[in-house]
């Protein structure tokens, strides 16, 4: 009897004591691994793991694999196993069993981590110099030149690594949605999110598409969990994100961001497009009922998949596109959206879109719900959220459009002296096209830590591959010959610069952007804006008239002229490099200095 009565207490304080234990965080370490062990579920006899259903299905066409590991053959990659374009279900299943911190939300989100690397690593981005395509680019710190003997020594280092992996992951798809401009991609990784990622990002193949697919016309190979040589000549540190427009191919080490893989294909287009008289943009887009098209140009962080994603029109697409003289087509199948402070109350639509299918990059959750906590900055400011587009309800089912009725250049200014939307003239729209200015927001590369004052020429200078001037004429002749209206939104810093003033509200923003595609602010009454020279609208239905105006916002007025002084010099003192060569009518649209 008195054993039994100690049995029961002690079952008594173990109760207690679980029910005092507070949720655990997502990467929190467990001192005790024996608390893990008794967690485990134990394994049912009838339970299959993957190899022993790979036995089963061996002839099972819907299981997605390519068991002809002779697919890769032609770059020496030779795994024991090649799981082409396989099922989501398939890669959740690798991805948790597999690597290192990937677990299914509670919302179906396959959430996974990037490691060290959690944004772009833009000084570590390498364009090859060689001779048939040497005069196309625009070198400097944005190309940074790389010998063709450095990009094989990584290419045959990246595919080193590929041979000592157990199981690698085939994603083959297309870039650009209209065939006439289309190109076959191939993603080589060993990392089931990589895939899944790609699998979103890109345009998806069909069973018919892959048995006709080829020779792609672009090959990455990620080999990010493996660090480039820092000695090999043209390194600098032991990531490397190289890219060889003669071979079309990209090779990735060092970094497993997976955001890599997606501005590689986007910087080739960069360069393809411009040959072929279109025009490539680091822009969203959208279409209204009436087949009336929006390009919103803007970096990370300016509010292109949050604007563009409108439950009133259609999205076309959220970041990459290409201007054409017949429309606008996406380059991509998916989205990728920043997820920091996400959620459903404003923005819907992007929130809803966390769920089977989608990738949660770097964000933290808890440990025992699985519940995600998009306001968690712990790991990054960069968290990210990809998902196939057609994700979105109100998404065009093929990610094209008509022409362009607005340009909508977006700006994110931390200097809170730009006004919420200005009516630019052409003259205005290429002036500021080149210039880029926004802010560097935190976390979309690796070392911002705040926003930053900073110029991307055609707002979007990394992935640029000719001179800005090049990517200007077009939208310059595209504009003028299709009649479309040009528009500077901020949504930024009002009140005063970042750390004084508040961020311009999201609703604000939104019925700014509805007042343009209504047709309002074309018919509007304007006035002057001293300085930058912009015409600012008198008023906007939904919006604070006070604040359409930024010297309005500020309490001490002579501030906000000596911080507008400063910022119009920055734009003068960056615009230098473009002067030679740029007719008067756009270099008289710059600031005036008081």
């Amino acid at each position: 009897m008195l054993g039994q009565i100690r049995s029961a207490m002690r079952c008594l304080r173990g109760a207690c004591a679980a029910r005092r234990l507070a949720p655990l965080r997502a990467f929190s370490s467990i001192t005790d691994p024996s608390i893990l062990h008794q967690l485990k579920p134990s394994k049912p006899d009838a339970f299959l793991d993957h190899e022993e259903m790979l036995k089963v299905h061996m002839h099972d066409t819907t299981m997605n694999l390519h068991l002809d590991t002779s697919l890769l053959d032609p770059e020496g990659i030779h795994p024991d196993k090649i799981y082409r374009n396989p099922s989501v279900g398939l890669l959740y299943e690798h991805a948790c069993k597999f690597e290192k911190g990937s677990i299914i939300a509670s919302n179906g989100a396959l959430l996974a981590y990037s490691g060290e690397k959690r944004g772009r690593c833009p000084l570590d981005k390498r364009v090859v110099d060689e001779p048939s395509t040497n005069k196309d680019v625009w070198w400097g710190a944005i190309n940074i030149k790389l010998p063709e003997s450095s990009f094989m020594t990584n290419r045959e280092r990246a595919i080193d690594y590929l041979n000592t992996r157990d199981r690698i992951y085939v994603i083959d798809g297309f870039g650009g949605s209209d065939p006439k401009y289309r190109l076959k991609v191939r993603v080589i990784t060993s990392r089931p999110y990589h895939a899944l990622f790609m699998h979103n990002m890109l345009i998806r193949a069909t069973e018919q598409d892959l048995l006709d697919f080829g020779d792609p016309d672009f090959t990455i190979f990620n080999a990010g969990e493996f660090p480039a040589n820092r000695y090999t000549e043209g390194m600098t540190s032991s990531t490397s994100v190289s890219l060889s427009l003669s071979r079309r191919e990209m090779v990735i080490l060092g970094t497993q961001y997976a955001g890599e893989m997606k501005k590689g294909l986007f910087t080739l287009f960069n360069y393809l497009m411009p040959k072929q008289g279109v025009l490539s943009m680091h822009a969203s887009a959208n279409e209204g009922d009436k087949g009336d098209v929006s390009i919103f140009f803007g970096l990370s962080g300016t509010g292109k998949t949050t604007l563009s994603s409108d439950p009133e029109r259609h999205l076309i697409g959220d970041d990459e596109h290409c201007w054409t003289n017949d429309g606008v087509f996406n380059i991509e199948g998916g989205c990728y959206a920043k997820a920091i402070n996400l959620s459903r109350e404003q923005e819907p639509e992007i929130f809803d879109a966390a769920r089977f299918g989608s990738v949660l990059e770097n964000v933290k959750y808890d440990l025992m719900s699985r519940e995600v906590d998009f306001k968690d900055n712990s790991l990054t400011e960069n968290t990210r959220l990809s998902y196939p587009i057609h994700y979105i309800d109100n998404a065009k089912s093929v990610s094209a459009g008509p022409l362009p009725k607005n340009v909508i250049m977006l700006t994110c200014d931390a200097f809170g002296v730009l006004p919420p939307v200005a009516k630019l003239t052409p003259e205005q729209a290429m002036y500021h096209f080149m210039s880029g200015y926004t802010a560097k927001v935190a976390g979309t590369e690796v070392g911002v830590k705040e926003p930053s004052a900073t110029f991307s020429a055609c707002f979007g200078a990394p992935f640029l591959v000719w001179h800005p001037s090049k990517y200007a004429e077009l939208l310059a002749e595209k504009v003028k010959k299709h009649d479309a209206h040009c528009w500077l939104v901020n949504t930024g810093w009002s009140g005063g610069a970042y750390g004084i003033g508040k961020r311009l509200s999201l609703k604000y923003t939104r019925a700014i952007i509805d007042a343009i595609h209504h047709g309002e602010l074309e018919n509007a009454e304007y006035e002057d804006l001293p300085i930058f020279n912009l015409h600012v609208p008198k008023s906007c239905s939904k919006v604070p008239s006070e604040i359409l105006n930024p010297r309005n916002t500020w309490d001490d007025k002579a501030a906000h002229d000596r911080q507008a002084n400063e910022l119009a010099k920055l734009f003068i003192e960056n615009f230098k490099s473009f002067e030679e060569g740029t007719s008067e009518s756009i270099l008289s649209a710059a600031p005036t200095v008081a």
